[in-house]
């Protein structure tokens, strides 16, 4: 998920995750104390939790949501038919119970009794065919409408059908066809994507003009939940307020009442809070006190599944003015991939033990046949060689000379980056790498919300990218980068003038989708990776780790590898 996708130290983001997967906002100054934070070991409000995950969200409407940090703020107020636990398992959570055909196209799901929303009405299954049906809706034109395509009738043009999502009679069993087997189904059921919204509500704040409508722009009476928390204020760009939601089904298990969130793009601000006792959580930590808080035994660092990468616009202006075609453009991202130290960026800003990402799907990932996804490296980890290799590169090229040393002319993009500090120094480590051989970087920083939109409009060269797996398959890696996907931010196949043919990477996609047969499967999946990476606009640069700072007060607050973060079941000593 993006967009942070969460960071690290750095991101989000993610994104988290957006993203994506969440994405943090710092301050680029410091107030470095040198000491690690005072523990404190009691706390004497039981029922108040204080947490910083970021700066104003983008949506908390779990249907467009595409950030970790908007992520975490959804899986503690709404509810999928599953969930994750403590242990990072799979879970019923609206369903009491599911079954699954022996052809695995089906899933019966029989929903609890006794589910309610937060303004008391009865939630049942056909709160999730509503649910379901406007996330896949044109009108809504949700970044993540593509998970849809596991469905047998969904189309963009058209959305969900009334056939693959049915409620019984009584809204007690939900009954769901899938287009193909889907090993991840039961992940996606967990996802914020498919949780379910208060149809009244959603319906009584749209308009002619705005089909999403605004019941979740902001607390009131008509932000309407099913999770353990419900929106009770929020002041914008300052802070929000959840209260615990009496009419969760699980609310008995619930015993911190008040989660205050603090809004921020200042990471140091964060950290102070923290320091002084007026956060319990923070989900980022500057750059420059990473080393003071490792040493803390409230320091915690928990395994993602994401990469930090960057991307090249495949449609921008910048090729035609450096006099390149679209073979020459790809030669040229691939030098620019090169030129990166990415060592050097995980020893200076990340400084939390990241591995250099030498692979677009993450290390550790699974490949949905028992295995490890990961085969290979696209690019080596020694530096120096790669540098050398880049100059080649652009002397076959005619952009640079061997003989001289030198660029055969001016070289000039921008990249842009959200202002948090983490990536901005990032942004800024890859400045100084290709000023070594004579390349003009200009840093452009964006609010994160305005980031987000310029990156999907495609109005940038380069830009910094991360994203935080959503479910433990490379498909979530790979099927954002089809055609129609709002999270291609490459504009991969958006423009019919590029000899770029990538209706047969959305094929190719469509295929992995369809295969049944899980080791053919993984290979397509291979297949799918080695076609875009050949385009050379995507540049993985480390894969994410998730360290965070908690209380030691605080107990039963847990992380996932997808980067999500759980405080309904919290304690405070």
């Amino acid at each position: 998920m993006k967009k942070k996708l969460v960071s690290l130290v750095l991101v989000a983001a993610m994104a988290l995750s957006m993203v994506a997967c969440g994405n943090k906002a710092a301050s680029t100054e410091s107030s470095s104390t040198g000491e690690a934070p005072a523990v404190a070991t009691t706390k004497e409000d039981k029922t108040t939790l204080n947490i910083w995950m970021s700066s104003e969200p983008a949506h908390i409407d779990p249907a467009l949501n595409s950030s970790v940090d908007g992520g975490c703020l959804a899986v503690n107020s709404f509810e999928g038919l599953m969930r994750y636990n403590e242990s990072g398992e799979l879970e019923p959570a609206c369903a009491e119970s599911y079954e699954v055909s022996d052809d695995g196209l089906t899933y019966t799901f029989t929903m609890r009794d006794g589910l309610k929303w937060s303004n008391g009405d009865d939630l049942d299954a056909t709160d999730f065919v509503y649910s379901w049906k406007r996330a896949a809706s044109p009108e809504v034109a949700a970044d993540y409408s593509y998970l849809c395509e596991i469905f047998p009738s969904f189309t963009y043009e058209e959305g969900l059908g009334d056939g693959d999502v049915v409620a019984s009679e009584d809204g007690k069993t939900l009954t769901v066809t899938l287009k193909s087997v889907c090993p991840y189904f039961l992940d996606l059921c967990a996802f914020p994507f498919f949780f379910p919204v208060n149809q009244e509500a959603v319906e009584a704040s749209m308009s002619d003009g705005d089909p999403v409508g605004t019941w979740a722009n902001d607390a009131g009476d008509n932000f309407v939940c099913n999770g353990a928390y419900v929106l009770k204020s929020w002041n914008h760009d300052s802070d929000m307020t959840y209260v615990k939601n009496d009419n969760y089904w699980d609310a008995d298990s619930v015993s911190v009442t008040t989660l205050n969130v603090m809004l921020t793009a200042e990471t140091t601000a964060a950290y102070t809070a923290y320091t002084t006792g007026d956060l319990d959580f923070i989900d980022d930590i500057p750059v420059e006190e990473m080393e003071t808080a490792k040493t803390s035994s409230e320091y915690v660092v928990l395994d993602n599944l994401g990469t930090y990468y960057a991307s090249f616009n495949y449609n921008t202006d910048l090729y035609d003015e450096l006099g390149l075609d679209e073979e020459q453009a790809k030669v040229f991202r691939h030098a620019i991939a090169l030129l990166i130290d990415r060592q050097y960026i995980i020893d200076t800003v990340g400084q939390n033990n990241q591995e250099v990402a030498t692979s677009f799907v993450p290390a550790g990932c699974s490949d949905g046949n028992g295995g490890e996804f990961k085969n290979k490296d696209y690019y080596s980890t020694d530096y120096e060689a790669n540098v050398e290799e880049a100059k080649s590169l652009l002397e076959s090229i005619g952009l640079y000379d061997t003989a001289s040393d030198a660029l055969t002319q001016d070289i000039s993009l921008t990249y842009l980056t959200n202002n948090v500090e983490g990536n901005v120094k990032i942004g800024e480590c890859i400045q100084a790498d290709l000023a070594t051989i004579g390349i003009n970087l200009s840093i452009d920083q964006e609010e994160w919300n305005v980031f987000q939109e310029t990156r999907k409009a495609g109005k940038y060269d380069f830009a910094r990218e991360g994203w935080i797996m959503d479910y433990n398959d490379p498909v979530n890696m790979l099927e954002m980068y089809t055609t129609a996907s709002g999270n291609n931010n490459p504009q991969f196949g958006k423009d019919s003038s590029k000899d770029l043919d990538w209706a047969k990477y959305d094929e190719m996609i469509e295929g992995i989708r369809t295969e049944a047969d899980l080791a053919a499967r993984a290979e397509l999946m291979h297949e799918a990776e080695d076609y875009l990476m050949d385009t050379w606009c995507i540049i993985p640069i480390y894969y994410y780790n998730d360290p965070y700072m908690i209380k030691d007060y605080v107990k039963g607050v847990y992380g996932t590898v997808e980067g999500m973060k759980y405080f309904y079941h919290a304690t405070i000593n």
